[in-house]
């Protein structure tokens, strides 16, 4: 039987081996067959699909959302929901930039205001804020 052995398919596609085991028991990936000595042989194809995953996990999709999306793309063509997923996925990172930001606006104040105290002194501040004139 033909196939990769999993230290070569870990080693060409930048994972570990628990990686890819989990990633088989998350069922994103499937059970490999046999060697006449029991190792497990990958197909040649799964390379790509790991590195697929790890993409499609650099650009913030959770594991459960990757498995989705290659269930959906397995017919070989992009579905209309593809374009939702990603849309949806910008969507969730604007909000997510919008914490940060105000988080880094928050922490910039402190910093500004020699605070002996984080807690102190964020207390103040968001006091501060509401009493001000114009504050909310």
């Amino acid at each position: 039987m033909d196939g990769l052995r999993t230290g070569e398919v870990a080693e060409q596609a930048g994972v570990n081996i628990q990686t890819l085991r989990y990633y088989e028991r998350r069922g994103l990936l499937a059970e490999p067959g046999r060697s006449n000595g029991g190792h497990r042989l990958y197909p040649p194809g799964t390379v790509t699909r790991l590195q697929r995953i790890k993409a499609a996990q650099r650009l913030g999709f959770t594991l459960d959302e990757v498995a989705e999306l290659l269930n959906a793309g397995r017919g070989g063509h992009p579905t209309p929901d593809l374009r939702q997923r990603a849309v949806d996925k910008i969507a969730e990172i604007d909000r997510k930039m919008a914490g940060l930001t105000a988080i880094r606006a928050t922490l910039t104040e402190v910093m500004a205001a020699h605070c002996e105290s984080l807690i102190d002194c964020t207390c103040a501040m968001a006091g501060a804020g509401k009493n001000a004139p114009g504050g909310r």
